[in-house]
């Protein structure tokens, strides 16, 4: 087990240089990719989750539009790679055991997902409390948000209600025990 956890944490390490030298989305797409997770690009239906597969091009030709991290190994270490990306509308934690609260708040003080993301879906990630949920406030343009199956969750109706007031606008869609 700790083999494990110490091997995600090397897919997690940020490389800074190959994201000066290949652009932000493609290097935050092998990232994402050796962690397990998916991405869809602009313009396209299909998901990418094939590494080896990934699209060729012209520097900044693929931009990251939506990740879907189930089940996958992403963790807080690797949220750097998150910071270049201005196309994100659509991201799903599902399953994702490393994510905790400290990965949320990362996630909404990327100045670049404030202005984009519009929809996020956190579901069954059991290192989430009440703490990473409001600190989904700086996320201003989110539209939807979808909470389920997250025991770390205790206050609800304060938390939902202090979210619900930071974010007028928030369609909020709760499945929770």
């Amino acid at each position: 087990r700790a083999f494990w956890g110490w091997l995600n944490a090397v897919f997690n390490k940020v490389d800074h240089e190959r994201i000066q030298a290949v652009g932000p989305d493609r290097a935050a797409s092998e990232w994402l990719l050796r962690c397990g997770a998916l991405v869809r690009y602009q313009g396209s239906p299909k998901w990418q989750q094939d590494y080896n597969g990934l699209p060729t091009g012209p520097l900044g030709k693929y931009k990251i539009e939506a990740i879907d991290a189930t089940e996958s190994c992403i963790m807080y270490r690797g949220f750097d790679y998150l910071d270049g990306l201005e196309h994100v509308t659509d991201i799903k934690l599902e399953k994702c055991m490393y994510i905790q609260d400290e990965c949320l708040q990362r996630l909404s003080e990327t100045s670049n997902l404030q202005k984009s993301l519009q929809q996020l879906k956190i579901i069954s990630c059991g290192n989430v409390t009440d703490k990473g949920i409001l600190a989904l406030h700086k996320l201003t343009n989110l539209e939807y948000l979808y909470l389920s199956d997250l025991p770390g969750i205790r206050e609800k109706e304060t938390t939902f209600r202090a979210l619900q007031q930071a974010l007028p606008n928030l369609e909020l869609e709760l499945d929770l025990e």
